[in-house]
């Protein structure tokens, strides 16, 4: 399902009397972040730091270097260059203005893909999987790419008012797909944009050839009718969990994502405080967040040192990020969040979802009628039982892996990339063999 048209990267072109326009990655003001970055106060700190570790959060050890690795090694000038690249888009969609990478495929049997990001991330989380994808590597599947940032996060708008939760942005960036001519799509998400992914696809599933992620967020098999008619063992299985304990039942690996999933649920799950924060306060920390590059930098590296794999323990508590993510990988991620001011409009997210709940659980409460595909990496804190998602979802590929972890785009790109294109084969024969031509 290939579209045959050319890609002009000069010219504005309308579908269905919207502009799409060309955009372009903006520079940065390098000397205004040299500056803060060369005036830092950092925080009092137990003398004994070294054996304390990261037990109090990120510590400023870690930060100190990846400061001066800021300031002397890291050119986003040169990082503009990569980023640009690819085609950037801009598209008003549901009244903001939505950035996009849309990359063409010209394999003949290429399918569309839409990626959605997480939080704290942007669409250059995916940046070693674009063109791969798109050229179909390894002669496997191949795609016409689109992945956008979502409402409020890195180059797409933020929104005004309240009520932008997964549900408003999984309507957004359908209607993304649907402008570019896209009425059959594939998704991918994770994190964030795993929990959008899930109402795109229930809300659109005839637009839907299939759904992969690495962060499913399946529901409990409970002893309803249904449950009981189809899926009576694993209900059983379930109710056993429950008197003898999950972890006894299901075993370690299958049962760690079930002390994650609360926003506030400090005392089980160590590393919950920034959910605990940015569903109940956002604004009171966003000021730290925007003002101080410092402060931006310390908040995300929490995130990326405890969701990313290390070969031991030991190695874990003593670097700041896995060999997997290199340090010019995450010093990206934070200047994009740090160019565009969008930490602050990013954690909103977290208090919608916590606040909206009840108005999403209709949604969420039903089955997923699409073909569903899940790969478990090593370090993913959300992991549930097989069984939860064979009753939840349509589960026609599962894959788990003993490296990676919650950035696996980053962490293990060849292992995910060989998911997304055996699961693409799959879905592809639903996918219709022509499509409306589209013009610049």
């Amino acid at each position: 399902m290939r579209i045959n048209y050319p890609i002009l990267s000069s010219l504005i072109f309308t579908f269905h009397n919207k502009m799409i326009e060309k955009f372009i990655i903006p520079s940065l003001d390098e000397q205004d972040l040299y500056d803060k970055l060369s005036k830092v106060k950092y925080p009092q700190e137990y003398e004994n730091e070294a054996n304390i570790s990261w037990k109090y959060g990120t510590p400023s050890w870690a930060v100190k270097d990846l400061v001066h690795a800021w300031k002397t090694n890291f050119s986003w000038e040169k990082k503009r260059e990569e980023l640009n690249q690819w085609h950037h888009y801009q598209s008003n969609i549901n009244g903001l203005n939505i950035h996009f990478v849309h990359e063409v495929s010209k394999v003949e049997n290429a399918i569309p893909i839409i990626m959605l990001h997480g939080w704290p991330s942007s669409f250059y989380e995916f940046h070693k999987l674009i063109n791969p994808l798109r050229d179909g590597e390894n002669s496997s599947q191949a795609f016409h790419v689109v992945i956008p940032s979502l409402p409020g996060y890195g180059f797409s708008e933020a929104p005004k008012e309240e009520g932008w939760g997964a549900p408003k942005m999984a309507d957004t960036v359908h209607k993304l797909m649907i402008e570019l001519g896209y009425h059959k799509y594939m998704v991918y998400g994770t994190d964030w944009g795993a929990g959008i992914a899930i109402f795109l696809v229930k809300s659109h599933p005839d637009h839907c050839l299939g759904y992969i992620t690495n962060m499913p967020m399946p529901k409990v098999p409970t002893p309803t009718f249904s449950n009981l008619i189809f899926h009576p063992l694993k209900v059983l299985l379930f109710i056993l969990a429950l008197i003898f304990g999950l972890e006894r039942v299901y075993g370690k690996k299958e049962t760690k994502g079930l002390k994650t999933t609360s926003f506030a649920n400090c005392e089980k799950d160590k590393t919950a405080g920034y959910r605990a924060i940015q569903s109940t306060r956002p604004y009171t920390l966003a000021f730290g967040l925007t003002d101080s590059p410092v402060g931006l930098l310390g908040w995300m590296l929490d995130i990326y040192h405890f969701c990313t794999h290390y070969p031991s323990p030991e190695l874990s508590s003593k670097v700041a990020l896995p060999e997997t993510v290199s340090v010019d990988e995450f010093l990206t991620q934070v200047t994009i969040y740090w160019i565009t001011n969008t930490m602050s409009s990013s954690c909103r997210l977290y208090y919608e979802a916590l606040h909206n709940h009840k108005k999403q659980f209709a949604v969420l409460s039903s089955y997923i009628q699409v073909p569903v595909a899940v790969s478990y990496f090593e370090a993913e804190p959300c992991k549930f039982p097989r069984d939860w998602l064979e009753v939840d979802s349509n589960l026609i590929q599962f894959k788990s892996y003993d490296k990676g972890g919650h950035f696996p785009s980053l962490e293990v790109p060849d292992l995910l990339l060989a998911d997304i294109q055996q699961f693409g084969k799959v879905v592809s024969i639903h996918a219709p063999k022509t499509q409306s031509k589209k013009e610049l």
